[in-house]
């Protein structure tokens, strides 16, 4: 993993764990406390996806790069 992807993914396990303890420790009633532990963990999923479909993303772009120049360099020494 590349240091933005980690720094990515920190500032998001990051942000996760200070909204769960925000609202845990606010004043709420528990159904309300319960539905928007949902919400937020919802949230925390779709950016996760969101986040996988990146690296699959970059991590495709790297492998099409690497067989081209592969590709390139078999090609020169025929």
């Amino acid at each position: 993993m590349n240091n933005n992807s980690k720094i990515l993914l920190g500032f998001l396990v990051g942000a996760a764990v200070g909204g769960a303890l925000g609202i845990l420790l606010a004043p709420d009633k528990g159904s309300e406390t319960r539905r928007r532990i949902v919400e937020k963990g919802n949230d925390l999923g779709d950016s996760l996806s969101d986040f996988s479909d990146t690296v699959k993303d970059k991590f495709n772009d790297v492998v099409d790069g690497v067989k081209s120049t592969f590709s390139k360099s078999r090609n020169s020494m025929s």
